[in-house]
């Protein structure tokens, strides 16, 4: 995962980017409450080794007393001074009562009416017919995201419908390419297309959305309507991007306790902070990457420090001139950085990658794919062999099972820590695991013949210990959020 530090009360070290402290559980006592340390140092830049560098108090520590001051010897307060006082406090609440009316007031009146949806925080409020209709009718166009969608393992296209509250397969009939260059964009694939077919619905569907080609719209939301029947029995599934193919699948070595990767991880990027490796992270179209929000904490929220190798398996093949610079560094609105919530992150690169058979995208998980509770998962990074150890010069990989969330929360293992934005991977007996330097890599599947990214590794507590599996960042929660960044940021 990434690397590990302790909690201030010096149970449950938590894992954190480039800075380690030693485990010291008592026995039988689950971990606290995580209390993860700044990332790096007060300097702009880790050094070539990890290095521990404490910036807040420790289990070891002697926390400082603070006290109120006494007042001088012979200061009394005057009735005069207690009476100004309580009138002070007296407006102050009447001020802040005033204050809190109005906005209350506010609120109430600008709520929408009952025939009227309102658009996010922005408080407009706008027709229930207007959702999901091809333009934009809210002022951040709110009422256009996530309105198109793929569902399950075929990538079976579905389409909102707001009065319905419902998804919808799309009907083959009457289907052009001309559609699909459409949808794909409203999902933030901008100029890009890769392949539609009909195929047969395994969603359940009782009901289509058809193309009604006698529209004089070419929208395709405006020539969508609702039939109960289909002609030729078959939904569009539509490919965006090509996505999760490796050249090898054949993959056979670990990143604790085993060797260099078999073959290529070709969506697998190490993100260099100058000219060291400090996160990795996963190609999923030619200008954007999915790493951990963890990574790109202060100091290191500016894209400029950024520089990702794609396509390039060893530390020492990485100089300057074949890194790929970062535009734009986007985090998680909701990531809490104590508890590791809602750790993940996108950077988009100033120019677009060429793809090839050794960089190329990973899928993001649709909904409706359905994975088994202990799923046959893959992780990979340039993190340490052992823990305490150095980053690797290659590319290394482990398969590791999921394990279920309940298992994770128990007691004696994360004790309720893993939220339902994590998701956990590893052996409860240890052995393999992910370590320092493998925050914010991938965590894939094999599933229909395509590999899917199912997490990013976030945090754990020490490196392939007994009970301590790894804790990564629940990629099927964030795929909407990934696809509204990608529409909305040019």
């Amino acid at each position: 995962s990434c690397l590990n530090v302790g909690s201030p009360t010096g149970v449950g070290p938590y894992y954190e980017n480039h800075g380690y402290q030693p485990e010291n559980f008592y026995p039988l006592q689950p971990p606290a409450a995580p209390g993860a340390y700044p990332a790096y140092p007060a300097q702009y830049y880790p050094s070539p080794v990890p290095q521990y560098v404490p910036t807040v108090l420790t289990h070891a520590s002697t926390p400082a007393i603070h006290q109120q001051p006494n007042p001088p010897s012979g200061t009394v307060r005057t009735s005069r001074t207690k009476r100004a006082l309580c009138v002070t406090f007296a407006l102050g609440a009447i001020l802040a009562a005033v204050v809190l009316a109005a906005i209350l007031l506010w609120r109430f009146l600008d709520k929408c009416s009952g025939s009227g949806v309102e658009c996010g925080s922005s408080g407009t409020c706008i027709s229930a017919s207007n959702w999901c209709d091809g333009i934009s009718h809210c002022p951040s166009g709110e009422d256009e995201n996530r309105c198109v969608r793929l569902y399950g393992p075929n990538f079976i296209l579905q389409v909102y419908s707001a009065p319905r509250n419902s998804w919808h397969p799309v009907c083959w009939d009457n289907w052009r390419e001309s559609y699909a260059w459409a949808a794909c964009g409203d999902m933030g694939y901008k100029q890009s297309f890769y392949s539609s077919q009909g195929v047969v619905d395994d969603s359940g569907a009782t009901s289509f959305l058809k193309l009604n080609t006698s529209v004089g719209s070419t929208d395709l939301y405006k020539r969508l309507f609702h039939s109960t029947t289909c002609s030729s029995k078959t939904v569009v599934s539509l490919r965006c991007i090509e996505c999760g193919v490796t050249s090898s699948m054949t993959h056979q070595s670990r990143i604790v306790g085993g060797e260099s990767a078999a073959g290529p991880w070709p969506w697998q990027v190490s993100l260099h902070v100058q000219g060291v490796h400090v996160c990795g992270g996963s190609i999923i179209t030619p200008q954007w990457i999915v790493t951990a929000a963890h990574c790109v904490e202060e100091p290191l929220s500016s894209p400029w420090y950024w520089t990702a190798f794609a396509g390039i398996l060893k530390q020492s093949s990485m100089v300057y001139g074949s890194g790929h610079q970062v535009e734009k560094v986007i985090s998680h609105p909701n990531y809490d950085s104590k508890t590791k919530n809602n750790d993940v992150a996108l950077m988009k690169l100033q120019a677009p990658l060429t793809f090839n058979d050794r960089v190329s995208p990973v899928c993001l998980p649709n909904p409706g794919l359905m994975l088994e509770p202990t799923q046959t998962c893959w992780i990979s990074g340039w993190g340490a062999t052992q823990e305490k150890g150095k980053t690797s010069n290659e590319l290394n990989a482990a398969k590791v099972p999921l394990i279920e969330t309940w298992i994770c929360n128990n007691r004696y293992i994360y004790n309720d820590l893993v939220t339902p934005t994590m998701i956990c991977a590893g052996y409860l007996e240890g052995n393999i695991d992910s370590c320092q330097g493998d925050s914010g890599g991938p965590l894939v599947t094999l599933k229909s013949s395509v590999w899917w990214l199912i997490g990013d590794t976030s945090w754990g507590s020490g490196c392939a210990k007994v009970n301590r599996p790894g804790v990564y960042g629940n990629m099927t929660v964030f795929t909407d959020w990934i696809y509204q960044q990608m529409r909305v940021i040019s």
